[in-house]
């Protein structure tokens, strides 16, 4: 079963052309990787934002794959092992990046869904959370008067 992925593991350098020397990412922090994709494989020059901006994103997993929304409406895949978010398509600097204290405890929850297609996680905290952790218990609804009693 495939682990989830991280950008480290998504993010690779393409293959060498023949007779050319591959490329070697191995410096690269996992935020820088996706810059680095996106030049060569798209074909569009980027400069790496050069200081932290204040907003803080929460990270997901999305589909298998951790990732980080930007307020532009774009994405990309991110990595615990790296809590940074730069947006290459609107040039946004680097933000935070919240991820959840017990990183390999939800990886290894999410492994249990044999389809990776359907694994999915928010963060408790993230305002965005379709499914927002219950505080309480619903109030228990009253019976309507109109209808007889139940036997």
């Amino acid at each position: 079963m495939p682990d989830v992925v991280r950008a480290e593991t998504f993010y690779v350098p393409p293959p060498p052309r023949r007779g050319q020397p591959p490329m070697d990412w191995s410096g690269a922090l996992a935020a820088e990787l996706v810059y680095l994709y996106v030049e060569h494989r798209m074909g569009r020059r980027l400069t790496l934002p050069a200081e932290a901006v204040p907003d803080t994103y929460f990270a997901q997993v999305n589909q298998n794959r951790w990732v980080a929304s930007c307020v532009c409406g774009s994405a990309a895949i991110v990595s615990p092992a790296d809590p940074r978010y730069g947006c290459t398509e609107c040039g946004y600097g680097w933000a935070s990046l919240v991820f959840p204290d017990n990183v390999a405890e939800v990886e290894a929850q999410l492994l249990l869904e044999p389809r990776p297609h359907l694994r999915n996680w928010w963060h408790e905290a993230d305002p965005d959370n379709p499914q927002p952790p219950v505080t309480e218990p619903p109030p228990p609804m009253d019976p309507d008067p109109k209808s007889p009693p139940r036997r």
